[in-house]
């Protein structure tokens, strides 16, 4: 029996050399968890590494806006971007605004959608009207490609925005698109069933690809996206050729209810958190059953990973005595978030992230890229986790 392909690349069975950061989604709980993991890829030396950055929901709020602001990094001769704040603060005032609330509410009383609105407030904080196409170009190897992740409703599979190009395996792709990058995190954000659809026009050719089945109109008009965790919660699809893959998981810890809630809206969302959760387990499952197999190289950490399963014998952040489950339950929502959580959210972020590096990257692995990872000295942030 054939197996249908999930993916633009599933025809590439060859892995490609190279290192990939995948930021799953969750909310403000995911971009700023990711800016604390990004901290710490940059510090050692692996940030100007990598060779794509797939995301997918919050994480596509950090990831777009690091892709903006990459020209502006000023990497020194050992990779490692001496201003990396630059990002950090502008996401900082992503985090300090409210957006989920004043969508929903404009979108039921003012013209517009929901989405629309969430795609303002991305712009007015971020993006300030930029395409995707002031991401940098991948082509000579000297960024990374950013591909942010979408869920196509009409043909229920993954909808990839890139510089190069958008679309999917059904539809066929669009070179070049002309698409805000707010409107693309928008889509790839768009959690249901609030803030779910976001419909995209399509007034560029669409180019067929091998495979596409739906390379007509309605498809070829209009995409209906949703968010991207709703088919890939990790991003990983589009970035399993590669060799060495590096992931970040900010999913919600799912906690048991006695008296779960019966009314249509919210017992949805008790359900899709309930799929997330399972889907986000197989995934990673799948994930370390290919490290073990040498399938691929690299490492996984996520908000709710305990430091000890690293097993290491430095632990200079004194993450053993540390407790991140409050971190895990922080609801997923575009909520104006605290300062203080918004430092123990970075400082977790970049604890677990080096843990699973100086457990996972070895000598050998550091050599190939270049790198060399040492334990941490203190938090980048003040107060721990």
């Amino acid at each position: 029996m054939p197996i249908e392909p999930t993916d633009l690349d599933a025809a590439n069975a060859q892995h490609e050399d190279g290192v990939t950061l995948s930021l799953s989604g969750g909310g403000y709980r995911a971009m700023v968890f990711h800016i604390g993991a990004l901290l710490r890829l940059n510090q050692v030396g692996l940030l100007s590494r990598l060779k794509r950055i797939s995301s997918v929901s919050g994480g596509s709020i950090t990831s777009a806006y690091l892709g903006l602001r990459w020209k502006d990094l000023q990497f020194d001769g050992a990779g490692k971007a001496q201003n990396f704040d630059i990002v950090v603060n502008g996401l900082r005032k992503m985090a300090d605004t409210s957006v989920d609330i004043g969508a929903v509410i404009g979108g039921i009383f003012l013209p517009g959608t929901i989405s629309d609105r969430v795609a303002a407030a991305y712009d007015d904080v971020l993006f300030n009207g930029k395409k995707l196409a002031d991401l940098p170009d991948d082509s000579g190897g000297k960024a990374p490609r950013f591909v942010i992740n979408a869920t196509n409703i009409q043909s229920a599979v993954l909808w990839r925005f890139s510089r190069p190009y958008m679309g999917d395996y059904r539809v066929g792709l669009v070179d070049a698109p002309d698409v805000a990058l707010a409107t693309a995190v928008a889509a790839s954000s768009a959690f249901p069933p609030i803030l779910s659809p976001l419909t995209l026009p399509i007034r560029q050719p669409v180019r067929p690809v091998e495979r596409a089945d739906l390379g007509r109109p309605p498809f070829t008009t209009s995409a209906v996206l949703s968010d991207g965790g709703v088919y890939d919660n990790l991003g990983l699809e589009t970035v399993k050729r590669f060799s060495t893959q590096l992931v970040s998981d900010a999913g919600q810890k799912i906690e048991a209810e006695e008296d779960p809630h019966h009314d249509w809206a919210r017992h949805s969302l008790r359900v899709l958190d309930v799929i997330d959760n399972q889907v986000r387990s197989l995934r990673k499952r799948q994930l370390i059953d290919a490290y073990e197999r040498g399938d691929h190289t690299g490492t996984y950490w996520g908000i709710r990973t305990n430091f000890a399963d690293y097993k290491l014998t430095a632990d200079p952040l004194d993450c053993l005595h540390r407790k991140s489950a409050p971190l895990a339950a922080i609801p997923t929502r575009l909520q104006k978030m605290p300062h203080d959580v918004q430092n123990r959210l970075m400082n977790w972020g970049y604890a677990i992230c080096d843990a699973a590096l100086r457990a996972h990257i070895d000598a050998s692995l550091q050599q190939k890229l270049g790198i060399q990872i040492t334990p941490p000295t203190d938090f980048p942030f003040p107060g721990g986790y």
